[in-house]
């Protein structure tokens, strides 16, 4: 029987993600397959989720995607899976508009989930009560299952938590997780530090699965929400026909990549050729590159260091290769990147320098308008708003005054406040975060583009046609 499940909380940094992280892990160690999803566009929280379960972990966002869109990729990616796990975002009942219809709560009701509440109880005793009785009658329709009280300051701290809530609230504890050093993932600007920038991720996934099977009843988890069916079989993969060779840069730096995004790239006819920035000193053969988002500013001596394959990226774009980055990506791109009083050289292509700060530059959704500079829009992202996020703690400085760029901005900050996406020969680079959503499909777009540029620089070049013998002899006159 498949169970379905949405872990929130009562706000943001109570420590949901975590709990998520170890529960994943310990269903999957029961038996379970579990496929997890996050609410929001975030890139982080997914890479956990994802070695956590072994499966891609998808993101649900109203911002991006319709509802019905929604619920489509909510059952397809459910496929094979016995346990459906979303974790939210923020708070159960945040969002941006103020009437909570992109909410978790909102998303909780479209999906018809229980939702498992995770309370943070540092400094909380009796309070608890309240809280949760507010959290359960602001919408009384909240299918609350149960709430897991997380950060717990020991054994008689638990005991006074659950006396309350027993005596004032009919919501069953589903667990208590005390506080642990052990336990915690190390946040820095952008929140959590991405499992592949850590070498001891694997390890602290098995820490937290222990500490939740020890301290929550992840059998009754796993029981909430079934709907009596077997999991759906997984379909066959469709058949592709690959074309072209998209080299992708992921690795420490750069690992910001939406699983649909990638299988989207293939489905368009892109054999995908993955490149480490931080070690490979040579382009693979390819047709077009595709740089995502990340953290090159916390790898960015290595990447300085690796002075070979940024010589080969300036050559190749140089030459026309056709390149689409993003944040990271764009930081990369650019002559220099300057993080804690140290400036690194970068690939140089685009004529502009990085500076990370201590606050963020461009944070949340943006609203973007391709203009007639775009070099891949027409046809696909040139017939509205195209939505997306950003969060970036860098700006772009000393950019040469005749860049071109490829959007207007709608909503967001971008790189100038009015625009996004620099052009440069057949290369775009933005703070944009794409998502190949109905509203954009940006993969289609840029698969045709390097489809395109490889089948005009294989055609051979025509023969120039034979002179009039007359005008021959006429020049030797």
């Amino acid at each position: 029987m498949t169970a379905r499940l949405y872990v929130s909380a009562a706000h943001k940094s109570s420590g949901k993600t975590t709990l998520a992280i170890g529960l994943t892990r310990a269903l999957t160690m029961r038996g379970s397959t579990v496929q997890p999803y996050k609410k929001g566009p975030d890139y982080i929280d997914p890479l956990w989720l994802t070695k956590a379960s072994g499966r891609p972990c998808h993101n649900l966002d109203y911002h991006t995607m319709g509802a019905s869109e929604i619920t489509a990729l909510y059952e397809d990616a459910a496929l094979g899976a016995d346990v459906l796990l979303v974790e939210g975002n923020k708070g159960l009942y945040d969002g941006v508009a103020l009437d909570g219809s992109d909410s978790n709560a909102a998303l909780v009701h479209q999906l018809q989930t229980p939702v498992v509440l995770v309370i943070d109880c540092r400094g909380v005793t009796r309070g608890v009560a309240p809280l949760v009785l507010g959290y359960r009658h602001f919408d009384p329709s909240m299918p609350i299952a149960g709430i897991v009280l997380n950060r717990v300051g020991g054994a008689r701290h638990e005991g006074k938590l659950r006396a309350v809530l027993e005596r004032y609230t009919d919501v069953p504890v589903l667990g208590a997780v005390h506080e642990s050093p052990d336990l915690a993932i190390t946040e820095r600007h952008l929140g959590l530090v991405p499992s592949g920038e850590w070498d001891g991720a694997e390890d602290l996934i098995e820490r937290l699965a222990h500490a939740v099977m020890a301290q929550v009843d992840v059998e009754a988890i796993a029981r909430l929400g079934e709907d009596g069916k077997a999991p759906a079989e997984v379909r066959g993969a469709r058949a592709r026909g690959a074309d072209v060779r998209i080299g992708i840069i992921r690795d420490r730096a750069f690992s910001f990549y939406y699983p649909g995004d990638l299988e989207a790239l293939e489905e368009a006819g892109a054999k995908l050729v993955f490149i480490d920035a931080l070690r490979d000193e040579r382009l693979p053969l390819i047709d077009g590159l595709f740089i995502g988002g990340g953290f090159p500013e916390t790898e960015a001596q290595a990447l300085s260091a690796n002075g070979a394959l940024r010589a080969k990226i300036h050559a190749a774009i140089e030459a026309g290769l056709p390149t689409y980055a993003e944040c990271g990506g764009l930081m990369y791109l650019t002559r220099s990147l300057t993080f804690a009083g140290r400036t690194y050289p970068m690939v140089g292509v685009i004529a502009a320098d990085t500076v990370m700060e201590a606050r963020p530059a461009g944070h949340g959704y943006v609203a973007l308008k391709a203009r007639d500079t775009h070099p891949w829009a027409r046809g696909a992202l040139d017939h509205g708003s195209i939505p997306a996020h950003e969060f970036h703690y860098s700006h772009l400085v000393d950019i040469a005054p005749d860049t071109a760029y490829a959007y207007d901005v709608a909503r967001g900050t971008g790189i100038s406040g009015r625009r996004d996406g620099i052009v440069y020969k057949n290369c775009l680079a933005g703070y944009a975060h794409l998502r190949d959503v109905a509203a954009c499909r940006w993969t289609e777009a840029f698969v045709g583009f390097v489809r395109a540029h490889k089948s005009a620089a294989l055609d051979p070049v025509p023969e120039r046609s034979a002179r009039p013998r007359e005008a021959c002899l006429g020049e030797n006159l």
